[in-house]
């Protein structure tokens, strides 16, 4: 027995009814329904007036819909019929009302998160679920298969591959090379120079510091599939910071510093100039200095605050994603790692021209 108020979840057999969403992979199918729920709407009322949200598709599950457009005419949607795969469209089909003609379930669907899933799924070349074949072309290419854990949905519409352009999303697939690793490997270690940036593909890994050469390393975090990490030495150009070492056996996909800062820094790491800067914060910015702390004591900028760049992740839940922040350090440099540290997170960052240095 279904209990009141409860929601719904569909089913990924029911998605696959409608149009395009049965285009969508069936790791993104499964992803999808996660998040979509089946509405119950009495008879007599409007579906499209109880949410009238330009940016979801509407589509009947079951039950009797009727449709007025705006030029008088009439039309019964039923579901489970060929019309019914596709959206209840109110904009482009005119549609001045409908009516529910019996009791009906609906369904919406997030417009943008359909189109990103479609997005990713056809520029890395996976099939549609339907046709359930076991390889995809880009993979079949290298030589690798992408699992799409490694770029969730929630990655996607709001980490750092949401500002990719979509030009740069099929670069980074053809450039990105599998390295198969095991337990104990040490990926990068602290100190070197940077070289590639890294996605988990598949296992778990632990991220160390050593703050003090005659104690031993901090743990900083684990990690596991659909993490990224080696990217504050490429956007900073400087030496690692911290080790990582694989806990488990595993696969990492890795772009080379040069396409990282290509494909993914340039379109995602933005500067503002200190006028335009101030203006944001008068509007509700806020600035973000990344020093160490005993730089931010000596000299900030009012009313900033101080999230030092090896300890940002740890600030990351102290941070307000409605929010747009200013970022600088003293040259640029370590604010423009922790503004794309911070675009992985979904917060909204710009890099303060010159940093300090040139704002003093």
């Amino acid at each position: 027995m279904i209990e009141k108020n409860k929601p719904i979840l569909i089913s990924k057999s029911t998605l696959v009814r409608f149009e395009p969403v049965a285009r969508l992979s069936a790791n993104r199918l499964e992803e999808l329904a996660a998040v979509c729920f089946v509405e119950l709407v009495s008879k007599d009322l409007d579906p499209t007036r109880i949410s009238a949200n330009s940016t979801q598709a509407l589509y009947l599950v079951s039950g009797d819909l009727g449709i007025r457009y705006q030029n008088g005419n009439k039309v019964i949607l039923r579901a489970g019929t060929d019309a019914a795969k596709h959206p209840v469209d109110t904009g482009r089909l005119h549609i001045q009302d409908t009516i529910a003609l019996t009791p009906i379930e609906v369904v919406r669907i997030d417009l943008d998160l359909l189109d990103i899933m479609m997005t990713w799924d056809q520029l890395s070349g996976y099939p549609p679920a339907q046709t359930q074949k076991s390889v995809n072309t880009q993979s079949a290419k290298q030589g690798w298969k992408l699992d799409e854990a490694s770029f969730n949905a929630f990655k996607l519409q709001n980490g750092v591959f949401s500002k990719l352009p979509a030009a740069n999303i099929e670069a980074m697939f053809a450039r990105m090379t599998a390295v198969d690793v095991e337990e104990d490997q040490a990926i990068i270690t602290q100190g070197q120079e940077g070289d590639y940036y890294y996605l988990i593909q598949q296992g778990t890994a632990i991220v160390t510091r050593v703050k003090d050469p005659s104690q031993s390393p901090i743990v900083l975090a684990e990690i596991s599939t659909g993490a990224g990490f080696g990217e504050e030495a490429l956007a900073s150009d400087t030496k690692r910071n911290a080790t990582v070492t694989m806990k488990t056996d595993g696969q990492l996909l890795r772009l080379k510093k040069q396409d990282f800062i290509e494909l993914l820094k340039a379109p995602i790491v933005n500067t503002i100039s200190r006028i335009d800067a101030d203006a944001q914060v008068a509007q509700g910015a806020e600035w973000l200095d990344v020093r160490f702390a005993s730089e931010y004591n000596y000299h900030h900028i009012e009313g900033a605050i101080n999230a030092p760049l090896h300890e940002l992740r740890s600030f990351i839940s102290q941070l307000d994603n409605t929010k747009e922040y200013i970022v600088y350090c003293q040259t640029g440099r370590r604010s423009s790692a922790a503004a794309f540290i911070l675009a992985q997170f979904g917060l909204k960052a710009m890099v303060l021209e010159g940093g300090t240095r040139n704002n003093s």
